[in-house]
């Protein structure tokens, strides 16, 4: 796998930009196409085509879902109902400040608590996902799955 990562990963890199246009999504999405190699290697049809050809499939298909996903709503538009908060407020009161009525409410509640403070703590404090790892002691690709998938979830809930 360490081949593969070393000849081809600046390559990938290069068409997920294509695809998407901000620099930290298409690292996510080249990270993932990684990791789905690696889990579906076993899946690999040589009968089918190239291993490279499957390779660049995965990250197409990868890259085509997460931009369709982009697109569908932004979750960000009601975080602006939190406001700015200053460090020492904790994501729950800053839950707490928004409407009960709120759909964003509603959805954050859905989210399990360590999950919803890190999603909260990134919007409201602006930490990047290497503070946060730090913050809550997990690695950094992990930090970056959790934030990826508590935001899909936002985003199922809110559409």
């Amino acid at each position: 796998m360490n081949r593969i990562y070393t000849s081809e990963a600046a390559r990938m890199l290069g068409v997920a930009r294509r695809f998407l246009p901000r620099a930290e999504i298409a690292e996510e999405v080249v990270h993932d196409a990684f990791v789905r190699i690696w889990q579906k290697a076993r899946d690999f049809d040589p009968a089918r085509g190239s291993a490279r050809t499957w390779i660049y499939t995965v990250l197409r298909n990868h890259a085509l879902n997460t931009l369709r996903n982009e697109r569908r709503v932004d979750p960000t538009e009601d975080f602006e109902a939190f406001g700015f908060v200053s460090e020492e407020e904790g994501p729950e009161a800053a839950v707490m400040r928004l409407s009960e009525a709120s759909r964003l409410r509603r959805c954050l509640g859905g989210l399990e608590p360590m999950r919803r403070d890190v999603i909260v703590l990134a919007y409201t404090q602006g930490l990047t996902h290497g503070e946060l790892a730090g913050r809550f002691g997990v690695p950094l690709g992990t930090m970056k799955s959790w934030i990826r998938r508590s935001l899909t979830a936002l985003k199922d809930c809110m559409s």
